[in-house]
């Protein structure tokens, strides 16, 4: 039975910064390509470099930082009001006959997304979560309600039309089997 080595174990111990991790990956290749042990057994490097790879994506190899402390959930909502606030003063700059239309206010909801994002993170706590999004489904309510897109009313063709657009594939099938039929029982002329 294969059991991790103790190379293998050292170097998951041993990478704490994401930086060591992305630094060590070039070097895990090159070891598992070289066989990885002093025996020359590929087999066992290979599944070594699987060992190696499946360490560095649990330890979050992918650039994502693994949470340490727990969210602080008061400290985000007593924040997030600031970016909503800095959002509704940017928003008077604009017509509120324009508020529908997303390129008139682009940049400031940029802002207003990348402040709920900041005073999330800040506060120890994943982006988006529930309270934050409850927050911005607010500001959307405040700002955002009268914006309904307009339902286009589809009508069915008329029924000449749907009528034609079924017999034309029908016939041209039927035409094309008959046509392979009767090329097939005068294999004779074709050769």
């Amino acid at each position: 039975m294969w059991a991790p080595s103790s190379a293998a174990a050292a170097a998951r111990s041993g990478m704490e910064a994401q930086g060591s991790r992305r630094q060590q990956l070039p070097v895990l290749l090159l070891w598992a390509a070289k066989g990885g042990t002093k025996k020359g057994n590929t087999i066992v490097g290979v599944l070594n470099l699987i060992d190696q790879v499946n360490g560095l994506m649990t330890l979050g190899f992918a650039g994502v930082r693994q949470q340490t402390e727990l969210c602080n959930e008061s400290l985000m909502l007593e924040k997030l009001p600031a970016c909503g606030k800095y959002f509704e003063e940017m928003m008077k700059k604009v017509d509120s006959k324009k508020w529908c239309n997303l390129t008139e206010f682009i940049m400031y909801y940029d802002n207003f997304t990348q402040c709920t994002e900041r005073e999330a993170n800040n506060a120890s706590c994943f982006w988006p979560n529930p309270l934050a999004e409850g927050f911005i489904t607010g500001i959307h309510k405040q700002f955002f309600s009268n914006c309904t897109s307009e339902k286009i009313h589809w009508e069915d063709p008329p029924d000449e039309i749907v009528v034609a657009l079924i017999l034309i594939p029908v016939m041209l099938t039927c035409a094309m089997i008959t046509l392979v039929v009767w090329c097939s029982k005068r294999s004779d002329i074709l050769v």
